[in-house]
């Protein structure tokens, strides 16, 4: 099916489906308990198409205290990662996943990764004459340095290539973000693209009573908070963070820090606040279930993020849903999320650039809540959960 692939053909992604049930297999390497962004688009997916009397299959590795099945969750014989402990990797071949995926009768494969189990989604896929679908989620090549032992220069030219190989045998392509369907176009994918950013609940992140939401997290009730929500883990560059935040505490004294997250880098990120003059004013919260964090980013006064790896950045998403906004480095994905100068502001990815918008903001009470007022408006217009289902679905639909 993907030698058929008709780069014109592709119907715009609109409402109005069928309303047929569409039962879908998603494989995804990323997924719960592990927290992280492909975690959440793929349960926010599930749940969405759920909702809407669709069925929703899930094939996924099984991560420590995660059973075997449970309900349309199918777990993969795992292994523990070597550069990551906390997450497994797939056994991508299992007959019994191969006997469930045959009683299955799936409409479409949705895979969420190039390997491990996207390969998987793709054979079941050619198997059982379906077509696949392929969420680009990630620059892989940002992550490189988890592979041991090879020269990172030639991991990130073999994950630009998979990555790119995978997307273009594929029935059609989800790119979470405009600037990722164009990098993939320019690296030849003609499989047809749609941009569709993982959405989020805007009933449950939503503006709330920021002084409520601190007393029930035990955060002080009027001091300026700003808040970092995500893995730490390097890519994420929460150090500049860390920088960021010991210039705006030398100007806003009263101000703190919550850095919600947990990640490989965090016992050296917690040693480098050791040595900072406002160390004392940063709190590393540790890792929190999503269905969880609204609270946290009604209590900010500001969102702090400095990675310049995101394909969307769904926490700025969040945070724009809270009404909080966000100062964060000026780079793809960001950029899509950030309206500078309406939203939050966007700045060069030093500590210094980070620390002057965010005091900024700080010191303007108006300006913020008016920021925040729009970051609102803009993440139930652009990013609720409803359009991300909807336009899966209309991907979905044209397939059939």
């Amino acid at each position: 099916m993907a030698a058929e692939h008709q780069a014109g053909g592709f119907r715009e992604v609109q409402q109005g489906l069928t309303g047929a049930c569409v039962r879908v297999a998603l494989f995804t390497n990323n997924y719960l308990p592990f927290c992280g962004g492909v975690t959440i688009s793929v349960e926010t997916l599930r749940r969405g198409l759920e909702a809407r009397g669709h069925e929703a299959w899930v094939f996924a590795p099984r991560f420590a205290g995660a059973a075997a099945c449970d309900g349309r969750v199918v777990r993969y014989p795992s292994i523990p990662a070597a550069t990551y402990p906390e997450f497994a990797l797939a056994i991508p071949y299992s007959r019994r996943v191969a006997a469930r995926v045959a009683t299955l009768d799936a409409d479409v494969f949705h895979a969420h990764h190039p390997f491990l189990l996207g390969p998987a989604a793709r054979r079941f896929a050619r198997r059982h004459r379906r077509p696949l679908v392929f969420t680009y989620h990630t620059r892989y090549e940002k992550y490189a340095h988890y592979v041991p032992l090879l020269r990172r220069s030639l991991v990130e030219a073999a994950a630009l290539r998979l990555s790119g190989r995978f997307a273009a045998r594929a029935d059609a392509v989800l790119a979470p973000s405009t600037p990722i369907a164009e990098e993939l176009r320019r690296r030849g994918v003609r499989a047809p693209i749609a941009v569709v950013p993982t959405g989020v609940d805007c009933a449950r992140f939503r503006p709330g009573d920021a002084r409520e939401a601190r007393r029930v997290l035990g955060l002080p009730a009027d001091d300026p908070l700003v808040l970092y929500v995500g893995r730490l883990d390097p890519e994420k560059s929460v150090e500049r963070v860390l920088g960021a935040f010991e210039r705006v505490a030398a100007t806003v004294p009263r101000a703190h820090l919550a850095l919600v997250g947990h990640g490989t880098d965090a016992a050296r990120l917690a040693q480098v606040t050791r040595g900072l003059t406002a160390g004392g004013r940063i709190r590393f919260v540790g890792a929190r279930a999503h269905d969880t964090l609204a609270p946290w980013y009604q209590a900010a006064d500001l969102f702090l993020f400095a990675s310049e790896t995101e394909t969307q950045g769904l926490v700025l998403a969040e945070a724009a849903a809270c009404g909080v906004p966000t100062v964060a480095v000026s780079a793809p994905g960001a950029d899509e999320v950030v309206h500078d100068g309406a939203t939050g502001v966007l700045t060069k990815g030093t500590p210094a650039a980070l620390a002057d918008a965010a005091i900024g903001l700080l010191l303007d009470p108006a300006r913020r809540r008016a920021m925040g007022a729009r970051a609102r408006e803009a993440a139930v217009r652009e990013f609720d959960v409803r359009l991300q289902v909807e336009r899966t679905l209309a991907v979905y639909e044209s397939l059939r």
